[in-house]
C-alpha cells in the first residue's frame, strides 16, 4: 500500500439503493481509485407513467470514468445487475462477478450488444484483487439466490466491508453456508466502516429458511388434483430447485413459461446450479396433452407484471396455456412495496376463473420466504464485523433508520452511524468520520430505447395528458394583415367528448378568436405571445366550465 499523507481521504457514498428499494449503486474512492459495487435497476412507480425501467444516474462516474477500477458485482439480481447493461455504454471498465452471477449479466450484455466489448472476470469466495490502491475480497454469504457474496474493500485508510444482500439460513438448499469464520476474522483485523443490508430491519427475530418452503410446496403438490401454477422470481434459483423436487416426489412433470424464467433455468441448470433430471422439463404446447395431475408449471409474474406469464393467463390472453377451474396457483413471492395493486387485481382475476389461489406474505402462506436477514440476523453481522463506522444501506428510509438503531444496541456510538440519502457522502480522513461533499447523483428513466430522454418536464406534461386529456387549437393566419383565414379549429382528445360538447367547445371556438382579433387589433403579433395568450384564455374558460386543466396546444400558421 502507499505512504498516506494529508491530502489523502476515503469517500464512501451510494449513487442508488439508499432510501429506497431498488437500483443498487455504492461507490468507495481513495484517492484517484473508484471502486463501484452494484449497478441495479429498479422499477418505475405509479406516476411514472410510460417509464420502463430506473437506473442510477452515473454522471459522477462518467465524469470521473478514468479513475473508475471496475464494478464489482454481488449478485445476480435485477436489483444489482439490471442497470448495468446501460451503465457500460458510458462507463467501459472492467465487471468481477461470480459464475452464476456472469452467466445471467452474458444474457443482458449479449442483449444490448456489448458483450463482446466488455471486460468480464470470473472471481470466487476466496479470490483477491487488486484495483488500484484498493484490495477486494470477498465472502460467501445465503440469499434467495446462489452466489451471492459480500465483498472487503481494503483501502490505506482502513476495511470498508459491504454485506451485499444477506441472511443468515443454517440449512440452505443448495449447502451454501455464510461464512460466518471469514466474516469475523474479517472482523477481527479491524473494520473501519460496515455497509449492510437494511432491507428486513423492520422485521424482529430470524427470517426462516428457505428449506421450509420445500417441505410446504411438496404438500400443495400432493393434494392438488389438478394442475399447478407456481410464479415467482426469474432469479429466485433456490425457489426454483424447491419446485423442481417436489414436482420430482409428486411425479410431475414442468413446463416452464416466461422470457426470463426460461433464460434463468438453461444458464442455472447448465452452469450447475440446478439439478434437472432427464425429461423433467416439458414444453408449454405439452401442457395440455397431459393428465392435469402431472403437470406443474413454473412462471413469472409473482408482483402482477401487465405482461408477465402469469398476468396473461390470468386474463386468458396467454397464447399456449390457459387457468382451468380447479387448478392451483401458487404465488410464491411477497409483492414489492408498490406491487400490492396490480397482484391484487392478477388474483382477482384468477379467482374468476375458478382457480385454488394460495398467495400473501410466507406466514400465512408458507410458499414464500424472503431472503434477507431480520433483526436478529443483523445485529449478528454487526457483531461479527465489529465496525467502528456503520452505514446503513438498500431499504427505505425508514429501514435504513431501524437498522441505525439496532446498530446503537449492540454498542455502536449514535454519532458513528451515518443514515444516507442517495448523493451524501462519508469522508474517511485519519480513522475519522464525517459528511463529506455532496456527489451528483439521482435517477434516470428508461422508456424503450430512450435513456434519460425523458425527465421531470415530460413526465408531468405525461400526467397532465392523463388526468385531464388535451385540447389542439388549429388558426390559420394571414401575414399581410394578421386577420384569421381559417379556424379556430379544436380538437379534443382525452377531455371531452366532441359530439356531446358542442356548445362548450363552440364557446371555446369564440374565445380563441376574440382573444387572436384583439391581439392582432393591439399590433401583438409575436407567436409566443399569441400562443401563450390563447393558451390562458381559453384555460380559463375551461376550467370556469368543468373544473379541469386540459393541456391546450395552440398551433398558428401563417399564410
Amino acid at each position: 500500500m502507499s505512504k498516506k499523507n494529508n491530502q489523502d481521504k476515503l469517500l464512501v457514498f451510494a449513487l442508488g439503493g439508499v432510501g429506497e428499494i431498488g437500483k443498487n449503486m455504492y461507490v468507495v474512492q481513495y484517492n484517484d481509485d473508484i471502486v463501484v459495487v452494484d449497478a441495479g435497476l429498479k422499477f418505475p412507480e405509479e406516476d411514472m407513467l410510460g417509464i420502463d425501467i430506473v437506473i442510477p444516474d452515473v454522471g459522477y462516474l462518467v465524469e470521473n470514468k478514468d479513475k473508475v477500477r471496475g464494478i464489482i458485482i454481488t449478485h445476480g439480481h435485477e436489483d444489482h445487475i439490471g442497470g448495468l447493461s446501460y451503465v457500460l455504454k458510458s462507463l467501459n471498465v472492467p465487471v468481477y462477478a461470480t459464475k452464476l452471477t456472469l452467466g445471467l449479466i452474458d444474457v443482458k450484455l449479449k442483449e444490448a450488444g456489448i458483450l463482446g466489448d466488455t471486460k468480464r472476470i470470473l472471481i470466487s469466495a476466496d479470490s483477491e484483487i487488486q484495483l488500484g490502491t484498493i484490495t477486494a475480497s470477498f465472502f460467501k454469504t445465503n440469499h434467495s439466490i446462489p452466489d451471492s457474496v459480500g465483498v472487503c474493500l481494503d483501502t490505506p485508510e482502513g476495511t470498508i466491508v459491504h454485506t451485499g444482500d444477506f441472511k443468515f439460513d443454517h440449512t440452505p438448499v443448495n449447502d451454501q453456508f455464510a461464512d460466518l469464520q471469514r466474516i469475523a476474522a474479517i472482523g477481527s483485523k479491524g473494520v473501519l466502516a460496515l455497509l449492510s443490508d437494511s432491507t428486513n430491519a423492520e422485521r424482529p427475530g430470524y427470517t426462516p429458511s428457505e428449506s421450509n418452503v420445500g417441505n410446504e410446496l411438496e404438500d400443495i403438490f400432493r393434494k392438488s388434483t389438478q394442475r399447478v401454477v407456481v410464479a415467482t422470481f426469474a432469479s429466485n434459483v433456490h425457489r426454483i430447485q424447491q419446485v423442481i423436487n417436489a414436482s420430482i416426489a409428486t411425479r410431475r412433470k414442468i413446463a416452464v413459461v416466461g422470457r426470463s424464467m426460461v433464460n434463468v433455468v438453461t444458464i442455472a441448470s447448465e452452469l450447475g446450479y440446478l439439478n434437472i433430471p432427464e425429461g423433467m422439463i416439458i414444453e408449454p404446447e405439452e401442457v395440455n396433452r397431459m393428465t392435469a395431475d402431472r403437470v406443474v408449471i413454473l412462471c413469472t409474474g409473482s408482483q402482477g407484471e401487465p405482461m408477465s406469464a402469469l398476468t396473461r393467463m390470468a386474463r386468458s390472453t396467454h397464447r399456449k396455456v390457459d387457468i382451468l377451474p380447479g387448478d392451483t396457483v401458487i404465488i410464491a413471492a411477497t409483492p414489492i412495496p408498490g406491487n400490492e395493486r396490480y397482484v391484487g387485481r392478477t388474483v382477482d382475476e384468477l379467482f374468476r376463473l375458478g382457480a385454488h389461489v394460495i398467495y400473501g406474505p410466507g406466514s400465512v402462506s408458507g410458499v414464500h420466504v424472503s431472503g434477507h436477514g431480520s433483526q436478529e440476523e443483523l445485529k449478528l453481522m454487526l457483531n461479527l464485523v465489529k465496525p467502528k463506522y456503520f452505514i446503513p444501506i438498500h431499504g427505505e428510509y425508514r429501514m435504513l433508520r431501524l437498522h441505525a438503531g439496532l446498530g446503537e444496541e449492540v454498542g455502536i456510538a449514535p454519532e458513528n452511524i451515518f443514515v444516507l440519502d442517495n448523493g451524501d457522502t462519508v469522508e474517511f480522513q485519519g480513522g475519522q468520520a464525517a459528511r463529506g461533499p455532496k456527489v451528483q447523483a439521482g435517477r434516470v428513466l428508461i422508456d424503450g430505447l430512450g435513456v434519460g430522454d425523458v425527465g421531470n418536464i415530460v413526465l408531468r406534461d405525461r400526467k397532465l395528458l392523463s388526468q385531464d386529456g388535451i385540447l389542439v387549437v388549429v388558426v390559420t393566419l394571414s401575414k399581410a394583415d394578421g386577420t384569421i383565414l381559417s379556424g379556430p379549429d379544436i380538437i379534443s382528445r382525452g377531455f371531452v367528448y366532441v359530439r356531446e360538447s358542442e356548445g362548450l367547445l363552440d364557446e371555446a371556438n369564440r374565445i380563441v378568436t376574440s382573444t387572436l382579433t384583439k391581439l392582432m387589433n393591439d399590433k401583438v403579433n409575436e407567436w409566443a405571445s399569441l400562443k401563450t395568450n390563447v393558451k390562458d384564455s381559453l384555460g380559463r374558460f375551461l376550467y370556469e366550465q368543468t373544473r379541469r386543466r386540459p393541456m391546450i396546444l395552440p398551433i398558428i400558421m401563417e399564410v
